[in-house]
């Protein structure tokens, strides 16, 4: 399933083959939430060398649900991304929905943010419907805490996520969907530890390192992606949940990881917000609404080799669904490009010179 090509530092190569294609990592996965990344069609995301999608088992669940879903022939099918699809368990609700459920060792049982209805997901049930809508890799059923936690928190959720995790993995039924675990713990070493060691006991076609990106400080999270990095096997993918700028990926690919993903591109995208190399601006501010220039003049894409910056700044002040559009394109474009390039740098073995060029051209974000 994945191969390990090459190294150079901590930054990795590799090919990652699943039941709907072939994955070159390290990559980066565009968030579907509801079968649809926000703005973009199939095609678009395909010409933007995006190679794999996320969706959100949560709302899936919801809204069509797992009848509708298996009806279509699949995910796959219903939202016409013929591509890898990672699906979420329903863990980043745990954490984004606190109020609106309850945690036991059976589950977690939802109060719907649509109508209040009551849902429990169990990690048999999560499984189960990952694998029923033919989905290429289903994450394990876990608990993301909030930043800063209490000892006890952390503990309940690393307890909670390795026993669901063990269910999980007993639970499988599909062959052509990859069950990945994730290790919790948020900030306490001794927590990731415990978690990555009875998660990777498992031993599971890939593992995620979960709970970050939840609150903590940017030296935090690079912190304790390193260190929970370093607790994987080399010989399976790891996949940093959350993670979508420029800066963020650079490190984190030093850090030793493989596959992320973020709402961050195409959020920016929708609020007008432009992602480059050299740093992020508001496409509203007046200084653009006379710029000729493209939005990245070292950016190959269809937007910055038609478009300028005035043109896109029109869009938005004019409010017309085009700029939004046409900037979401360009941000998850620039991010594969990213992607892209980290691999060749890795394979010719000039990764540190990329990475440390790349980070100083970005300016803060």
């Amino acid at each position: 399933m994945f191969a390990l090509t090459k190294t150079d530092g901590g930054a990795r190569r590799g090919t990652l083959r699943l039941h709907h294609g072939v994955v070159e990592t390290p990559t980066f996965m565009p968030v579907g939430t509801a079968a649809t990344v926000k703005g973009l069609t199939p095609d678009e995301l395909r010409d933007a060398r995006t190679q794999i999608v996320l969706a959100n088992i949560y709302h899936l669940w919801l809204r069509p649900g797992r009848e509708l879903l298996t009806e279509a022939g699949g995910l796959h099918r219903f939202m016409q991304w013929s591509g890898p699809i990672l699906t979420d368990s329903g863990g980043f609700q745990v954490f984004s929905l606190e109020r609106r459920r309850n945690l036991g060792d059976d589950g977690v049982a939802f109060k719907s943010h649509i109508d209040g209805s009551l849902h429990r997901f169990t990690p048999e049930t999560v499984v189960a419907f990952q694998e029923d809508i033919g989905v290429d890799i289903a994450m394990a059923l876990d608990v993301c805490v909030k930043l800063p936690a209490a000892q006890p928190e952390i503990d309940e959720a690393v307890r909670l996520t390795s026993l669901w995790a063990q269910r999980c993995a007993a639970s499988r039924a599909r062959p052509q969907t990859q069950l990945f675990g994730i290790v919790q713990g948020a900030l306490d070493e001794d927590a990731r530890k415990r978690s990555a060691s009875s998660i990777v006991e498992l031993d599971l076609p890939g593992y995620a390192i979960g709970g970050l990106s939840v609150g903590e400080t940017r030296e935090e999270m690079y912190r304790m992606a390193r260190f929970t990095a370093a607790l994987l096997p080399a010989g399976k993918p790891r996949y940093l949940m959350g993670v979508g700028t420029v800066r963020d990926l650079v490190v984190a690919i030093d850090c030793g990881i493989d596959m992320f993903d973020c709402v961050y591109p195409t959020r920016c995208g929708r609020n007008g917000r432009a992602m480059t190399r050299g740093g992020e601006f508001h496409i509203r501010n007046a200084a653009y609404a006379r710029d000729f220039k493209p939005v990245d003049s070292r950016c190959g894409c269809y937007v910055c080799t038609t478009f300028t910056r005035a043109y896109l700044s029109h869009l938005f002040r004019a409010r017309e669904m085009l700029g939004p559009r046409l900037l979401s394109y360009h941000n998850v474009y620039l991010l594969n490009d990213l992607m892209q390039e980290a691999r060749l740098a890795i394979e010719a073995g000039t990764w540190q010179a990329f990475r440390d060029r790349t980070l100083l051209e970005t300016t803060a974000e």
